[in-house]
Formats: structure tokens, C-alpha cells, sequence
């Protein structure tokens, strides 16, 4: 299973990028607009924050998804199982400690205005019978939406006392339309191939990987699936440092209709109820 590496800059990205959707799930794009200074000064001030002593105060809100969930939170749907990681929630329109708001909104922001060219690209290149299939164009989808979020992940170094087949990150799908992911400071990443294989996901630094989400699945009716991805754990002396990773995931407007019985909405609490956000 190959997930395409795509150069931002090439005439042929859109196409190329599509296509790897199509296949794998899964696109890598480099060459991209979004700063790598910015990228490792983000980590470096979320790395302090998980690894301080103020966590608590920013807690996260069960109604709005805002803050802080604690180590153990979550789990991946299926599974009672829960991760080895804890994360932070960010939105525009969230709390967030002020020393971190001006560079997490920054990324936040060069994200955003990233991923929906990326559905421009997407849509551009759909056969007619797809997006006919829309109620409306993807990148309108997520016009004024106050669900798109930045997701800070920390993964604790292992400590061998892990509970038996607890990994970082479950096998799971994306709720979401797209996700981008700027590269983490260490690797793990992995998606699962038709066959039941899983590959490594290439996303070194300066890379952004993008995956479908289940909402793009269910409103392109298949066409564009939303394959399943984990993060499994380290070993040897890997196991000794954390890893970080910033998920973008790209939400549309409440009201929008992945099909003709599901708006974005209903969809959404669902699957967070069954991964135990709520």
C-alpha cells in the first residue's frame, strides 16, 4: 500500500492527491505553505503545558469539547480499552493558556485556510456522479463552522506497567471530513491496507498528512474512504521519550447534510458518545 507523497507546487498535486484519497485514504503533502519554525515552536510550548503542573485548571467542558482531557480519557470506537495519551482541545473560540494563544491560533488558522484548498483540490477532481451527491460544495461544508478543532496529543513515555494491548492510539477512523496532520515528533503512525496489513504513514518534518474522515465517507457515499489508522507503541530505547502530534480536524457547519437523514451534528454526538467524550 502506497500513500502518495504530493509536492504542494505541482501543477498535477490536485489530481495526484485525489487519487491517493481515492486509494488509500491517506495523502502526504510537502512543500506546503504552513512553517516549520512554526510547527516545532507550537510543540515545544504544548510539551511544557502537558508536562507542568496547571493541566487541571483548563479541564475540558463535556458540553462544548473544550480543554483538557486527562490521561485515560478516550478510547477508540469498539473498545473499552482506553489510550496511552491525553490531549488538549483547541478552538478559536476556546480557552487556552495565554502563553500558547498567539502561536496555537497562528497554526490553527494556517491549517484551516490550508484544508480547504485541499477540499477545493478534492472536489475539482470528483467525477460528476460524486458530487452531485453533495447538498453543497465541500469547502462552503465548513463556512462559519465552530467545530473545526486543533487537537494537541501527548503520548507519555512508556513505563512497562501499561494495561495488556494498550497501544497510543487504538485502530480507529476519523470522525471529521479531513484531518491534517503536521509531523510528529516521533513516529508510530500506521494505516491498514485492504489486505489487513498495516504501513507506516510517511510524515517526517515539513510533511502534512491527510486523511479522509467519516463524514467526507458518508457524503461522497464511499467514493473517498475513511481508512483505519492507529498509533502503536515504541520500542527499545524509543519507549524512553514522549511523543507529540496536532491533528487539524476539519468539521463542517451543524446544520450541513451528509445525507439525507444525517446532518453534521447528530453524526458528531453520536460518534463522541461512543468513543467516550460524552
Amino acid at each position: 500500500m502506497q500513500v502518495a507523497v504530493i509536492d504542494f507546487e505541482d501543477p498535477q498535486g490536485p489530481q495526484a492527491f485525489t487519487r491517493s484519497l481515492k486509494e488509500t485514504g491517506f495523502a502526504v503533502v510537502n512543500n506546503h505553505p504552513i512553517s516549520a519554525e512554526l510547527v516545532t515552536r507550537v510543540y515545544t510550548a504544548w510539551q511544557g503545558f502537558f508536562e507542568g503542573n496547571n493541566k487541571e485548571a483548563f479541564l475540558f467542558n463535556p458540553e462544548q469539547q473544550d480543554g483538557y482531557f486527562p490521561f485515560g480519557t478516550e478510547n477508540a470506537k469498539g473498545s473499552d480499552t482506553k489510550d496511552l495519551k491525553e490531549f488538549y482541545h483547541y478552538y478559536t473560540w476556546g480557552r487556552v493558556p495565554d502563553q500558547l494563544e498567539d502561536a496555537t491560533r497562528t497554526l490553527y488558522t494556517a491549517l484551516d485556510t490550508l484544508a480547504g484548498k485541499l477540499l477545493e483540490w478534492v472536489e475539482g477532481e470528483l467525477p460528476p456522479e460524486v458530487t452531485n451527491l453533495f447538498y453543497e460544495p465541500l469547502r462552503d461544508m465548513i463556512i462559519n463552522s465552530h467545530r473545526t478543532l486543533l487537537r494537541t496529543i501527548y503520548y507519555p513515555a512508556l513505563t512497562g506497567s501499561e494495561e495488556a494491548g494498550a497501544i497510543r492510539a487504538a485502530a480507529h477512523e476519523d470522525i471529521n471530513l479531513i484531518t491534517l496532520l503536521v509531523g510528529a515528533t516521533e513516529a508510530g503512525l500506521e494505516v491498514q491496507g485492504v489486505n489487513g496489513n498495516w504501513y507506516p504513514v510517511p510524515c517526517d518534518p515539513g510533511m502534512i498528512a491527510v486523511n479522509t474522515g467519516d463524514m467526507l465517507q458518508m457524503a461522497s457515499n464511499g467514493f473517498l474512504p475513511s481508512t483505519t489508522h492507529r498509533v502503536v507503541n515504541p520500542t527499545g530505547t524509543d519507549s524512553q521519550r514522549p511523543r507529540l502530534s496536532m491533528p487539524l480536524f476539519l468539521h463542517p457547519r451543524d446544520d450541513v447534510l451528509l445525507n439525507p437523514e444525517t446532518t453534521a451534528k447528530s453524526y458528531l454526538d453520536e460518534r463522541l458518545r461512543e468513543i467516550g467524550l460524552k
